[in-house]
């Protein structure tokens, strides 16, 4: 048997990391700034985190749901207090699909309504109601698409209007930033008028933090910026810095019901290990901050470069266009310069690393890229 062939690889093997760098089997340092898909928020063998984890493998590391497990509790707890959503709950799972799928369910339970209103270019995974949602045909099999699911233009507030007129539509599921599309950021005041308008129609908001959340940003969900709280928070990425897990964060108003939601491996020991320590790491190193303060000044030294088109996002998500393929310039700034990016459509380039970075790191990725570029 060998692996289902479905992703183009680069010829390279990380064997090992640290903070914002990887290392091949050769030992060649490459400087890691795609972070596995926004998924390294800490940096690559943070001390706290493997310490964490190695602790508690050592004293358990599964039991289902059928038990107590205070781990949950204590996640959840600091996840409130970082975020500012005390008072919402948290159901624990495995991914970002996941998340919304359970997001969307829950919608649709609390309102008895069975539509979703998603956005153009949108990206919400890749299981069956996550699919759906998402504005990418050649993903979305026969099987999972349905009449059920709406797109319209991002930022068209009277697109939307029109659409939750009729009363059919359970939520409205929108990204922080849409980032598997190339990196666009709602506009704050389209985020205002959206939430007004979910709230007067009775349909449910969704705010997909999957990639835009945990600090990414510079603040710690990416909405934040536009001052609203939505009914459901998906979040998963960044919230393991690695290790498999995915949240929904649940606004007051929803009821919990025994049986509604289910998981084997959601919140087990292991992952809740991993995203105590993330939230520790990311509160005493103050990495919301760093994200801020570092993703403005890359931005702003990237801004400076002719041939980074249109740079754009906030903190550490950020995107910029090229001229030709951004795919055969990924390669160079991986084979030459031994930096790692990440890529969007034909000619984006994507940025999400590690919310440890430096300003010395920005300035050794631009250098690099005025090298290949100008």
């Amino acid at each position: 048997m060998k692996p289902f062939d479905v992703y183009p690889l680069y010829p390279i093997e990380p064997v090992r990391g640290r903070g914002c760098h990887v290392y091949d089997k050769a030992g060649t340092e490459y400087l890691d700034l795609y972070g596995g898909h926004a998924v390294i928020s800490i940096g690559h063998s943070h001390p706290h985190y493997v310490a964490a984890l190695a602790d508690q493998v050592s004293k358990l590391g599964f039991y289902s749901n059928s038990v107590q497990n205070s781990l949950q509790t204590k996640l959840a707890d600091l996840l409130g207090k970082m975020s500012g959503y005390e008072e919402y709950s948290l159901f624990l799972c495995n991914s970002g699909a996941e998340a919304n799928e359970n997001a969307m369910k829950l919608a649709s339970f609390h309102t008895g309504r069975s539509k979703i209103l998603a956005f153009s270019k949108a990206f919400h995974g890749r299981t069956s109601g996550a699919v759906a949602a998402t504005d990418n045909p050649k993903i979305v099999s026969p099987f999972n698409r349905t009449a059920n699911v709406v797109f319209v233009p991002l930022n068209d507030i009277d697109a939307v209007r029109s659409e939750l007129s009729h009363g059919d539509f359970a939520a409205v599921i929108i990204e922080g930033i849409q980032g598997v599309a190339g990196i666009h950021v709602p506009d704050d005041e389209f985020l205002v008028k959206l939430r007004e308008e979910t709230k007067r129609t009775g349909t449910m908001l969704i705010l997909d933090e999957i990639q835009s959340g945990y600090g990414r940003t510079g603040r710690f969900f990416a909405h934040q910026y536009a001052g609203i709280r939505p009914d459901l928070i998906t979040t998963a990425k960044g919230m393991g810095n690695g290790l498999p897990i995915g949240g929904v964060l649940i606004s007051p108003e929803f009821e919990a019901v025994y049986g509604m939601l289910g998981t084997t491996f959601g919140g087990n020991h292991m992952a809740c290990a991993a995203g105590i320590a993330v939230l520790e790491v990311m509160r005493e190193e103050k990495l919301v901050d760093n994200a801020l303060r570092v993703g403005e000044y890359l931005m702003a030294q990237l801004r400076t470069i002719p041939t980074a088109k249109d740079v754009r996002g906030r903190g550490l998500m950020i995107g910029f266009d090229v001229d030709g393929s951004g795919a055969d310039l990924r390669r160079r700034l991986l084979f030459e310069k031994h930096i790692f990016t990440g890529g969007a459509g034909l000619s984006t380039i994507r940025l999400l690393p590690s919310l440890a970075i430096t300003e010395e790191h920005a300035d050794l990725f631009v250098n690099a890229l005025k090298d290949l570029t100008l």
